[in-house]
């Protein structure tokens, strides 16, 4: 099947490079372009795209503005360009909150090793993002349209959760896991929650974060596949909405209940220490080997080897495997691995990775996380 983009950026030399790169792909075809957020609303009104990709700054109608308009009048996964700035790293989480999916930055061989990957990475996401297209008309195609009043915070992350289940791309061997919430606590004991993610996962973490309370009793390590220009920002936006406290992790910082610790982007984060006193440390990696920078298997690893059996690991949305193996040290030494399900996930790669692995235990919507950590931890 091909996928139907339409490219939106006010720079005809960037929305001409970002046509050829797609259309050089045989899955991916360039339909149409636009100028402006005004003519961006106009052309997926009337071409109907599968993924839109979108600048932010634009005259007539920014970025941001288009996406919280295409996403309550006719939704399509979006994946927004930015600048690796920290006012670029505002603008694309504000993008992500009025309903864009994904991001890159506009350079987007900043975030590869050279210009064939870079490449290969806008064709991936425009894939993963297409993958979604049908399940959002779907939403709006079976229910009348309703004129409504303009869209509070909450309401423009919705279009991230499809109702309708996406058909089954799970492999036969995939072993059957829970699925729903938790019904019954485990009775289990835990030291540490940790949780990683990727594609989607600043919405996914937002939804989960700002549902637990000021008194939650573990200490949280939280790892993003994220520029390091975006992530003081993203711990700056986290800790404004959240009860508990979120911070960028910093090296010596000690684990605290009630905190959740954001590696730094470009850098990995590890635990090091013992159970009662463990603490954070950022080390720069400027290896090949490793792939995701930060990368929830080193981290997850760390953590199984100074918390044991006492963690209880979460794996959010995300592009690709990263957390496969960090999970599977976790549950060698007894801890207890969830994941987020597929039908909640703007890119089921990370929790399905897993899953398929047999290493998570339940699969939830990312709507039922929180509640279901919640009554793990016996509150309430």
């Amino acid at each position: 099947m091909t996928i139907r983009v339409l490219v939106v950026d006010d720079s005809a030399f960037f929305r001409r490079r970002v046509t050829e790169i797609l259309n050089a792909h045989t899955e991916l075809q360039v339909i149409g372009d636009a100028a402006n957020g005004q003519q961006a609303i106009d052309q997926t009104e009337k071409l109907r795209p599968d993924v839109i990709t979108m600048d932010i700054e634009m005259p007539v109608m920014d970025g941001i503005t288009a996406v919280r308009k295409i996403m309550a009048a006719t939704p399509t996964p979006i994946i927004m360009f930015s600048s690796l700035t920290h006012d670029g790293a505002k603008a694309t989480l504000d993008a992500l909150d009025a309903g864009a999916l994904d991001f890159l930055p506009k350079k987007f061989e900043d975030i590869a090793k050279d210009k064939k990957e870079g490449t290969q990475l806008l064709q991936e996401r425009v894939k993963a993002l297409g993958r979604k297209a049908g399940f959002m008309r779907r939403r709006t195609s079976s229910r009348p349209e309703i004129k409504k009043a303009p869209l509070s915070r909450s309401e423009v992350s919705r279009p991230h959760k499809p109702l309708a289940p996406i058909s089954s791309r799970l492999s036969k061997e995939t072993p059957k896991v829970g699925s729903g919430p938790l019904r019954k606590a485990s009775g289990k004991s835990y030291k540490l929650l940790a949780v990683g993610t990727s594609t989607g996962g600043p919405v996914a973490l937002q939804k989960l974060l700002t549902n637990l309370p000021k008194n939650f009793k573990l200490p949280i390590i939280l790892v993003q596949h994220m520029p390091a220009a975006f992530t003081p920002a993203f711990a700056m936006r986290l800790n404004s909405l959240c009860n508990i406290d979120v911070k960028e992790a910093e090296s010596g910082d000690a684990l605290r209940p009630g905190t959740a610790y954001l590696a730094p982007g470009g850098k990995q984060m590890l635990v090091e220490g013992r159970a009662g006193s463990a603490v954070i440390k950022i080390m720069d990696d400027n290896s090949e080997r490793i792939t995701y920078k930060p990368s929830v298997d080193l981290s997850f690893g760390s953590a199984a080897k100074v918390y044991g059996g006492d963690v209880l690991g979460v794996i959010l949305t995300g592009m690709g495997a990263d957390g496969r193996e960090g999970c599977r040290m976790l549950k060698q030494r007894g801890a207890t691995i969830w994941a987020q399900d597929e039908q909640s996930c703007v890119v089921y790669g990370m929790p399905q990775a897993v899953t398929v692995a047999g290493v998570s235990e339940l699969s939830l919507s990312i709507d039922d996380i929180a509640p279901s950590i919640l009554k793990e931890l016996n509150y309430g």
